[in-house]
């Protein structure tokens, strides 16, 4: 090749390159304007009290540009006493909206206050999804920890939702990461009782399995490296769940993954969990 065929060469692999770019950049800001975000939702029309008027507030993240979405309302966790809201990055750019929600805490709110507030995030996603473009039949409760412990409460217990005209049975399924089945530790120490000390009563999922419920789906770490019998306790809820005969109910152990460590895999069960369940 001569001098002069370089020449031209060098400008030519430039331009293929500046047009390659070009198009990445493109196609990652096309993804971008695809999805919408709005911030610090009130969730109640009329807050109980200061504090909830504070902390009681959601942030939906959807898509623009289809509707008859599914849509997944996420509890952070933090055992009931810390944590804030966050759309987990994995989730997004799924197709789906997600709803993520701030809840009272301990010690500033006591049980079942932190129920009640995640049965009114939910309740409002079901009352106001539609105006985004989403299918209110589509509507999954998920969360980790102390998030996964709400979900499954306000998904078998179905008072905390009948309150709001909301029936629980109509959540198209419950996906709790690592949440305590029974009782949670943090209404035990308000009751002065070891987190040590396993209870089951009617601040329990476990205390309200039934036949009818919304297909329930239940993943825990690695029952070695999980917290305080964590697997043992939905392994018992799985079981109970079955034994009254309901169709639909899993349970995922993720093996060699710990508390914290579950949430990236478990986010992949919960996406293919809902495509299963929407037979998508």
């Amino acid at each position: 090749m001569c001098i002069r065929d370089r020449l031209i060469m060098f400008p030519l692999q430039s331009q293929l390159i500046y047009f390659l770019i070009a198009c990445t950049l493109f196609c990652q800001i096309s993804r971008a304007e695809e999805y919408s975000i709005e911030k610090d939702i009130s969730y109640y029309e009329s807050p109980p009290n200061e504090y909830a008027h504070e902390r009681c507030k959601l942030d939906i993240y959807y898509p623009i540009k289809t509707t008859n979405f599914a849509t997944i309302v996420w509890f952070h966790g933090g055992g009931l006493r810390g944590g804030q809201k966050k759309i987990p990055t994995f989730l997004k750019s799924k197709g789906i909206a997600i709803v993520t929600v701030n809840y009272r805490l301990f010690p500033k709110a006591r049980c079942p206050e932190y129920i009640e507030d995640s049965a009114a995030a939910v309740a409002w996603t079901f009352s106001n999804i539609k105006k985004y473009g989403g299918s209110e039949k589509k509507i999954f409760v998920s969360g980790h920890s102390a998030g996964g412990y709400l979900t499954s409460m306000i998904g078998l217990d179905q008072s905390y939702l009948k309150r709001f005209g909301i029936n629980a049975n109509d959540i198209a399924g419950l996906i709790p990461l690592s949440g305590h089945t029974i009782t949670h530790f943090t209404p035990r120490e308000e009751k002065n009782i070891s987190d040590k000390r396993p209870i089951i009563d009617k601040f329990a999922p476990l205390y309200h399995v039934r036949k009818d419920a919304p297909p329930l789906i239940l993943i825990t770490g690695d029952r070695e490296l999980e917290l305080l019998g964590r697997f043992e306790e939905n392994a018992y809820l799985e079981r109970m769940m079955k034994v009254l005969n309901h169709k639909n109910t899993e349970l995922f152990e993720l093996q060699g993954f710990n508390h914290g460590g579950m949430v990236d895999p478990g986010l992949k069960i919960l996406i293919k969990s809902i495509k299963k369940i929407l037979g998508s």
